[in-house]
């Protein structure tokens, strides 16, 4: 499935759900998956690793749909078109 029908079909089921919680709550729980994330990620299990990559997607398309973000677009130009990895501070 392209990323853009993925992401028209969670705001078909979750973004009348998503306003009424709101941005901080989706932030909120963004928060906490990414933490569930970097447990997981320490402990190197893959299938705990998928679920919870699956889990803060999620959560970053349900508030790309709460604002009405082009995610799919931005990610292609900021990353596939562009490099940033220039400006990152990492030591090679």
């Amino acid at each position: 499935m392209e990323l853009k029908l993925l992401l028209e079909k969670i705001a078909e089921k979750y973004v009348e759900k998503d306003k009424k919680s709101g941005e901080l709550f989706l932030l909120a729980v963004l928060m906490e998956e990414v933490g569930e994330l970097a447990e997981v990620v320490r402990k190197g299990n893959k299938e705990e690793i998928e679920e919870e990559l699956a889990d803060v997607a999620f959560v970053v398309f349900s508030i790309a749909n709460l604002f009405g973000v082009d995610i799919e677009n931005k990610l292609v130009e900021k990353y596939l078109k562009n490099d940033p990895s220039d400006k990152w501070d990492l030591r090679w």
